[in-house]
């Protein structure tokens, strides 16, 4: 196993203990910044957009 995987397992299995498991998507997305093909800030502010919208005033 190779090290990124084991952070992701062992991100998982914390996660899993507050019954919050990491779906796939989650795991891929840890794996692409864990290999540099995304950094941690552009991770956050595709979740942001993706989670978050506009207040119609």
């Amino acid at each position: 196993m190779s090290n990124t995987e084991r952070i992701i397992e062992n991100v998982n299995a914390t996660m899993t203990m507050e019954d919050m498991p990491l779906f796939n998507e989650d795991k891929d997305r840890i794996r692409e910044c864990l290999e540099g093909n995304v950094s941690f800030e552009t991770a956050i502010e595709m979740l942001l957009k993706k989670y978050t919208h506009k207040q119609v005033g």
